[in-house]
Order: C-alpha cells, then structure tokens, then sequence
C-alpha cells in the first residue's frame, strides 16, 4: 500500500513538473530520464549499504561480547574449582602458601562476579554467588577442624558457578537468534523496497518512453495524414523536445505549401477545361452546321474531311472529360453503394461506344441474357468498364475481338476485358496504372491518350476494396479483370434495386493528385 502510495505521488510530481518545465532538446529529455530513473536504484542501493552497516556492525559487536561473556563464565568455573582445590589442598598439608593462592582466587572470582553480575540482572544464583563467596572469604580465619567442615560448601558453589556459565551461554544464543531474527526482517524490508523502488523505476520508464514516443507518434500521423492527403484543418500540435516541435513545424509548412501547389493545380486544371471546351463546343458546333448543309451541300471529299474533324473532336472531348473525371475521382472519395444488374451496365457502357467499335471492326461478346445483380458504386463500376473498353477499342487490332466475361465467385464478382491485339510488354505492365504513364504501345487513332485511363479504373476499384490486373488469358494476348466484393448493407430496401448508401470508402485512399506526375 505504502509503494503504490509512494508511486503514484512520483507519478503525480513528474506530471506537475512536465507541464511547468518541458526539456528543451531530446538530449536534456533523456538525461533527465536517466537520471530520475536511477535515482530509485541509487536510494535502494543506498538503504540496502545502510541495512548491511547496521547488521555488520550488530553482529561484530556480538561477537566480541559473546566471546569476552563465555571467557568470563568459563573463567568463573576455573575459578571455582581452583579455589575448591586450594582449599582442599591446605586442608590435608596445612601450608601457608595454599592460603595465599586460595584468598588470590577468591579475590579474582569476587571481581568478575561483579563484572558478569549486570549480564544476567535476574539470576538468583548471583546474590546466592556472593553470599556463599562471603563465607568462603572467612575460611583462612577459622580454626582448622572448622575449616575442614566448611569444604562441604564448595560442592553448591561449583554448581551455582556452572549455572552461571549456562545462564551466559542461553544468553548468549538468544542473542545470537535475535541477530538472525533481525537479519531476516531486514531481508524481507530489502525485498519489499526494492519491489517498490524498482516499480516506480519501471513507472518513470514507461512515463519518460510515453513523453519520448508521443511526439514520435503525433509526427508519424501527421506524415501519414500528410501522405494520404486526410491531414485536418487544424493539425495538432506536436508537444516534446524542440527538435521534434521544430520538425513538426516544419511538417505544417510542407502541408501548407502542398495544399497551395494542389490549389494551383486545381485552378490550373479547371482554366485549362474551361479553355479547351469553350473553343472545342465551337469547332464541333461548326463540323456541326457543315455536315447539316447550312452553308450548302457538301462534296464526298468535303464531307469525309468534316467526319474526320468531328470525329477528332469527339475524342478530343472525351480526352478533357477523362482528365476532369480523375481529378473529381481523386478528391471524392465516397462510395454510392446501389444495387443494379452488370449486364445492364456492360449493355449501356457498350452503347456509348459503338460508333467507335463499328469503325474499329471490333466484333463484342459479352453476356446478354443473363442477368447479374450486385450490390456496389454503380458510377465507379460503369467507369471501370468504360475506361477498360475504351483501352480496348484504343489499342486492339482492326476487326478484332472484344470478351466481356462476368461472373460470381464466393462473395467478390469478377469481370474480364479481353481483345485481340498486340500483347502489352512485361515492362509497360509493371507501370499500367500509374497516372498518365505512357507505354511503348502505339495508341491508334488521330489523338494520343492521356494516359490516366487504367489509373482512374485502377482507382475506382480500389476504393471499392476491389483491385484491377492484367493477367494471362488462353484465348486473348490482352486480358484485364476486375474482383469486386459486394458490400452489403442491413438498410436496402424492400425491392432491392432502389436501396442505395451513400459512405465514405474504407480503404487506403488511392493515388492522391499531390502525388501524381501531372
């Protein structure tokens, strides 16, 4: 309880002070995480040096009391029975000298009885000690029939002298165990401290690894934002060290410079339609007059030219139509799921572009009986295929082939654009869909393309969680096919066809026109 407490007031003291004081570089923001990280570690290191001097010092002190109190005690015994054995001694010989040793060991064993006496405070055989050391004194001074007499008092003065050395020798292994008692207890307060201390180590760690990786974070999504063209209005702004604040400054002068460029090109693309189709609507309007006969009838020459100038301007509009149409589809990324009938699509897609099959000689299978309803953007499909077969009239051969195959497998529809021609080379496929890349092939025809076409079908698929390839077929040297899953939706109406939702695509935004080579 005490480290958690402990914890969350470090926690508490380092969100106070991050938000006063902020470091002003990356170098000072890992320093200071060095060092309040290791500060818990030095006051563990610290306390644990602190715990181990004061058992040290525990055990040195008891060892040398432990050994000066059982020299003492053992010396008492020796004493004792010295004593008793002088005693004895005059007893039988009557000499002086044996006194002399005897009141010399009486006089010793009265002098460190004194100093062991306050070791063991409670003992009753101490006072016991010193009255029977009392009367023995008195020995030298009685006559020598009554000294022989007394000698029976040495027997309880030996015993009461071994029950002091037991006494010290308990008192000196209940040291011993409150030592090892008092070991332990600071083993186990060791444990619980370092347990807390390294945990609010842990929790300064993960603090000063959030405080670095946040504005790493926040940098990594405004680069993403950046990239995907997704950046909001009013990007957040990064808070860290100054070297990663001054980068994300930087970050928000490349998204205001790009957003400028992308506004330029904006105007740009929407002067240069409004250019191109005013005068383009006049020259048309005037192939128009000519063909009708308004300024009089035509020779065959004359009329052949007049087709061939309407014709170009035909493809000239649809040319300017492509490039409006893939730069309305890169900033409208929304899907309008409907469910319709494919074959129904394929069927208008198709009409939109028999006069040119007619004039290519292009012979069309595709399937016309059987219906196939799916649930998807029927705009961002129908461009699909209009782009696909308008690729296909573009740079197939003259009175060739066009397959259109449909089909349903598992919960995804496929469609493959096929026709006859030159193959396309393994070069040029690698970069198929990339914006206005324009291969080795020759488009045939009076304009060139502006190679955008199978990137705005490559887009519309994308966008629909779909995807476009070329691949291998046995029958056709060109093949493209198109795997759309089918999005469904728990609002569609009674009657099927008519429920459409309007959401806004969920994949990886396709190529953004910041990106683009235009």
């Amino acid at each position: 309880m005490a480290s958690t407490l402990f914890l969350h007031r470090i926690a508490l003291m380092t969100t106070q002070v991050s938000r006063r004081w902020r470091p002003r570089s990356l170098l000072q923001l890992v320093m200071l995480a060095f060092v309040m990280v290791m500060l818990p570690i030095a006051v563990l290191m610290f306390q644990a040096g602190q715990a181990l001097s004061e058992l040290s010092s525990l055990a040195d002190v008891s060892a040398r009391q432990a050994v000066e109190q059982t020299r003492r005690a053992r010396t008492l015994s020796n004493l004792a029975l010295e004593m008793e054995r002088s005693a004895r001694q005059y007893a039988v010989l009557e000499q002086e000298g044996l006194l002399s040793i005897y009141t010399e060991k009486a006089q010793r064993y009265a002098e460190l009885l004194d100093e062991h006496a306050p070791l063991l405070p409670d003992d009753p055989d101490i006072p016991r000690l010193r009255e029977q050391l009392g009367e023995l004194e008195a020995l030298p001074e009685m006559p020598i029939e009554e000294f022989r007499d007394q000698l029976a008092a040495f027997g309880d003065f030996s015993q009461r002298t071994d029950n002091v050395r037991h006494a010290t020798n308990q008192l000196i292994d209940e040291r011993i165990e409150n030592i090892r008692e008092r070991a332990s207890t600071v083993r186990g307060q060791l444990w619980m401290q370092t347990a807390a201390l390294v945990s609010v180590s842990l929790g300064l760690m993960l603090i000063f690894t959030w405080l670095i990786i946040r504005p790493i974070r926040q940098l990594e999504r405004r680069i993403f934002s950046l990239g995907s063209g997704m950046e909001p209005a009013s990007p957040q702004h990064i808070q860290g060290p100054a070297e990663l604040v001054r980068l994300g400054e930087r970050l928000t002068w490349l998204s205001g410079r790009l957003t400028e460029l992308e506004a330029q090109k904006q105007q740009f693309l929407r002067h240069m339609s409004h250019e191109l189709k005013t005068p383009l609507a006049s020259v048309r309007e005037g192939t128009a007059l000519l063909s009708d006969g308004v300024v009089g009838e035509l020779s065959e020459r004359q009329r052949e030219i007049v087709g061939l100038i309407d014709v170009s301007g035909q493809e000239l509009q649809a040319l300017i139509e492509q490039l409006l149409d893939y730069n309305l589809l890169q900033h409208s990324r929304g899907l309008k799921v409907t469910r319709f009938d494919l074959v129904t699509v394929i069927q208008e897609v198709l009409a939109k572009h028999r006069l040119a099959l007619d004039k290519k000689g292009m012979h069309v299978d595709w399937p016309r009986h059987t219906p196939l309803p799916w649930q998807a953007d029927r705009e961002r499909t129908a461009s699909i295929l209009d782009n696909l077969i308008s690729n296909a009239i573009a740079y197939g051969e003259d009175g060739g082939h066009l397959a259109l195959r449909a089909r349903q497998h598992h919960a995804s529809l496929i469609v493959e654009v096929a026709n006859t021609g030159e193959p396309i080379d393994d070069d040029d496929s690698a970069h198929l869909f990339e914006a206005f890349y324009q291969g080795r092939m020759r488009r045939q025809g009076a304009l060139k393309g502006s190679g955008i076409g199978l990137s705005v079908a490559a887009d519309c698929a994308k966008v629909q969680d779909g995807r476009l390839e070329l691949v291998e077929d046995d029958t056709f040297p060109v093949c493209f096919r198109l795997t759309l899953p089918e999005v469904t939706s728990p609002e569609e109406g009674a009657d099927g066809d008519d429920a459409s939702i309007t959401t806004p695509a969920t994949t990886q935004p396709a190529l953004n026109a910041r990106n683009s080579n235009a």
